[in-house]
């Protein structure tokens, strides 16, 4: 047995799966969540302390899972992670962790980010990183740090993303993968380094920023100390790893030209793979992201809505179910209640719109301030029209994206699906009637984990390439074809939703 370990540091959790190496079937996997703090509107952060003891036992928890399968720690080839993409973790000169990390979805840094933007020139800048700043990434909140929290700033010896410094804890090495970086605002995306020029305009120490590394190369290696909290075996090479929407691509066999990839995780994604990193030039900023891919040599164009499963996570959480549901579905998961409820609502949810814009927003808005709601509300609206609403809310977010990548003049001949929000139908079928395309899912369940441990099979010699490794483990296991009578109906209601941000935006999209 050849098994590969492949662990995701998500935005509520951090999951552990473990995969056999020659076809990619999972033997175990283990999720321990962590909270997110909110101290004030439009902040949002995590302690890096609880992802380190959530994964120290989410990797126990699947071992165990795994030894019950047959499969020990010696047959784990190669361990590789995958996580949320520009949050800030600072260490000081003993490397310990000087703040709570700033993640994704904080939106504090809109000022930084007009300073950063003055400072280097923002066609300079596009030049320089290929994309602008923007509030979600690392630049502008290390930016923060250093006006607001001098004496903080003034300490921090290293900045790593959150799953580096998870992979600087299991191996006692520093680096920063290229897939990552990219969303740092700080690399040359085109070249895969540190840009001297935008580092020297924001006058920032080249030593706080660890070495790049390939996604698919091995970073290093678990530590004896690890070895003894995890169960793992010192020695075991660890991969780079990549990016969440990186390891995504890549557990969906999202490695070549005219693929694309449809992710509904907390956030949304549509991202498209590129040969080149070729950048938005349709207005003065470009509208949606061009990174490094984890496909050494490739990058990705990918449009970012900020709430996508964020939005039926509220719903659920603040709105509920009726007691006559739960008595009726006992037992089945809450978005699946909220699905059963949603079905029955015709396409268009008879005029109520949603605006899922609960976190600011990215694609095509990069409006920070940016507000959801529900447009159109009547007394004859139920809760059924509220939840139906939000799913094709986030499906017209989706199109927005979508519409951009194709003017970029990709190919996207397949779109794959993934992510919590891909495993219900209902919401497939939304987002494929909207969009006008077949969506397919693949094996990958276990979400970025796979694309992780995809390419700690390649770091550790299992595989030959990233292509061979997902030739030989990604299969298409279903089909959603977008269905002709909803078209029109989609088409309509689309319209309306993309009038209203531009409508609104005087009256709501500014600071609290």
């Amino acid at each position: 047995m050849q098994a590969l370990l492949g662990i995701d540091l998500g935005t509520t959790g951090v999951k552990a799966a473990l995969f056999a190496a020659d076809d990619g079937r999972t033997l175990a996997s283990a999720f321990v969540d962590y909270p997110l703090y909110h101290p004030h509107p439009g902040w949002a952060e995590q302690n890096p302390a609880e992802w380190w003891q959530a994964t120290i036992s989410a990797i126990r928890a699947c071992l165990a899972g795994g030894a019950q399968q047959g499969v020990q720690a010696a047959d784990v080839r190669g361990v590789g992670l995958s996580g949320q993409m520009h949050g800030v973790v600072l260490l000081d000169a003993n490397h310990e962790v000087l703040r709570p990390c700033i993640i994704w979805a904080d939106q504090r840094s809109e000022a930084q980010c007009r300073w950063i933007t003055g400072r280097v020139g923002a066609a300079r800048l596009i030049e320089l990183v290929s994309n602008p700043a923007l509030p979600g990434f690392s630049a502008p909140k290390l930016q923060w740090i250093r006006d607001n929290e001098p004496e903080i700033f003034a300490r921090a010896r290293t900045m790593l993303l959150p799953k580096d410094y998870i992979r600087y804890l299991l191996t006692g090495t520093m680096a920063m993968e290229i897939s990552d970086a990219a969303g740092t605002a700080l690399l040359d995306v085109k070249h895969g380094d540190w840009s001297r020029e935008v580092l020297e305009a924001l006058e920032l120490n080249p030593t706080l920023l660890p070495p790049v590394v390939e996604a698919a190369g091995v970073a290093g290696t678990i530590s004896e100390e690890v070895a003894a909290l995890t169960g793992l075996l010192a020695g075991t090479p660890v991969a780079g790893g990549g990016a969440d929407n990186a390891c995504g691509a890549v557990g969906n066999g999202v490695v070549l030209p005219g693929l694309a990839l449809v992710s509904i995780g907390t956030s949304g994604v549509v991202l498209a793979y590129a040969g080149s990193p070729q950048v938005d030039t349709s207005g003065p900023v470009p509208r949606v992201h061009t990174f490094n891919h984890a496909v050494p040599g490739a990058w990705y164009l990918m449009g970012v809505t900020q709430g996508a499963g964020l939005s039926l996570r509220w719903v659920r959480d603040n709105l509920g179910l009726p007691e006559s549901a739960l008595e009726r579905w006992t037992g089945i998961d809450a978005y699946e209640l909220l699905a059963k409820e949603a079905a029955p609502v015709p396409p268009g949810s008879e005029g109520l719109i949603f605006l899922p814009y609960l976190q600011g927003e990215r694609t095509p808005h990069l409006d920070a301030y940016a507000r959801g709601g529900w447009i159109g509300l009547t007394a004859s609206h139920t809760r059924r029209h509220l939840v139906r609403s939000v799913l094709e809310g986030v499906a017209f977010s989706l199109k927005d994206c979508f519409a951009i990548l194709q003017e970029q003049g990709l190919a996207l001949e397949q779109m794959r699906a993934t992510g919590g929000g891909a495993k219900s139908p209902l919401w497939r079928q939304i987002i494929a009637d909207v969009l006008g395309v077949e969506l397919v899912t693949t094996n990958a369940t276990e979400g970025p984990a796979f694309g992780a441990a995809l390419l700690a099979g390649v770091a550790s010699g299992v595989y030959a390439s990233v292509q061979q490794a997902c030739e030989q483990t990604v299969r298409i296991v279903e089909r959603t074809e977008p269905q002709e009578q909803y078209k029109q109906a989609y088409a309509q209601a689309y319209e309306v939703y993309r009038a209203l941000y531009p409508a609104l935006k005087p009256i709501i999209s500014r600071p609290l």
